[in-house]
């Protein structure tokens, strides 16, 4: 599935594992030695959770290392090699038959990769709650951006004003939970990205492990009502590691 989703960039990524020198984009992903088998253990956990949770063996699943929502159908972005958040998508789609998924996007980046990956796709519901793109990499997800041609209405953008703290994400976070009610979803994944807390050193938000928390125990009531509680969450982006230990605890306790 990763193929299916990267192809043919998979083949670049294997070679520039194989040297371990250069970039895999403009210059933010630098390639490393062994970077192939990396990034494709981050792609193997979460499309093993989808498996899981499909076949019953588990209701819902948290998987820290994945989330890696920058990187396009033919190149990485912004540190991330795979895109493992597109790559479930169509994972459980072509495997399981899952068409109609939510993929709900609450890290201070926006989630450019998966937006444009799936832009004019009807049936991929998307909900990107993120720090306002005049101010943060990667400068995308205005609130015009609501999807192409017959998806148009499908996909969600809110850009937060930078330094926006918990109330202003419980403000923001009632249009997600409408939206996601209005459209409908068979499977729901979560990015819950740290670096939108307070305190992170290359953003400007100000939440605490609060929001995360509330998103987390909505998202589950939400898949309970709608999809036979089938949730995914994942970490994302986050660079100050006591953010980090905090509201990935938070998740996982409200996802328990």
């Amino acid at each position: 599935m990763i193929i299916s989703f990267h192809l043919p960039y998979v083949e670049q990524v294997k070679q520039q594992s194989i040297l371990g020198n250069g970039y895999l984009d403009q210059g933010d992903t630098p390639a490393f030695t062994g970077m192939y088998e990396a990034a494709s253990s981050v792609v193997g956990s979460v499309c093993d959770a989808v498996d899981r949770i499909v076949n019953n063996e588990y209701q819902r699943a948290f998987i820290p290392i994945a989330g890696l929502h920058h990187a396009r159908r033919n190149i990485a972005a912004g540190f991330c090699v795979f895109n493992d958040c597109g790559v479930a998508i169509e994972y459980l789609r072509h495997k399981h038959n899952i068409q109609r998924i939510a993929y709900i996007d609450i890290d201070a980046h926006h989630g450019d990769g998966v937006l444009y990956s799936f832009e004019d796709d009807p049936d991929l519901i998307f909900a990107d709650l993120h720090e306002d793109g005049h101010f943060l990499y990667p400068g995308t997800g205005s609130a015009s951006e609501t999807g192409e041609g017959s998806a148009i209405g499908t996909k969600l953008n809110i850009p937060m004003p930078p330094h926006s703290d918990d109330d202003a994400f419980m403000q923001a976070w009632e249009s997600v939970e409408e939206f996601l009610l209005k459209h409908g979803a068979d499977f729901i994944l979560l990015q819950c990205g740290a670096d939108s807390i307070k305190g992170d050193p290359i953003t400007h938000m100000e939440y605490t492990e609060k929001a995360h928390a509330h998103a987390a125990k909505r998202l589950c009531m939400l898949a309970n009502q709608l999809c036979q509680g089938r949730l995914i969450a994942m970490g994302g982006g986050g660079y100050n590691h006591q953010n980090i230990a905090q509201t990935w605890t938070a998740v996982v306790a409200s996802m328990a």
